[in-house]
């Protein structure tokens, strides 16, 4: 159950930090919290998939949400880098 509370706090932020930075116009960091958004709604839905034994949609889900991780890591760099 603490699980599904930090998720949907994680979700909450990552939503909020979206619409702050699309209003700011600061497009860089909007793209960079919807894809920390789409990670964190993947690996929720992974973990939902699997708790009700739906092994394939599990696996995919997982490898959706390390390739959303991976590609929030290297925007993250790339936008520190600036």
């Amino acid at each position: 159950m603490l699980i599904k509370w930090l998720f949907g706090i994680g979700i909450g932020a990552a939503i909020i930090a979206s619409v702050y930075f699309v209003i700011q116009l600061n497009l860089n960091m909007a793209v960079l919290s919807m894809i920390g958004l789409f990670t964190l709604t993947n690996a929720m839905r992974a973990k939902a998939f699997h708790d009700q034994g739906m092994e394939r949609e599990s696996k995919w889900m997982r490898w959706v949400s390390m390739f959303f991780g991976a590609a929030f890591i290297v925007l993250l760099v790339i936008t520190s880098v600036k």
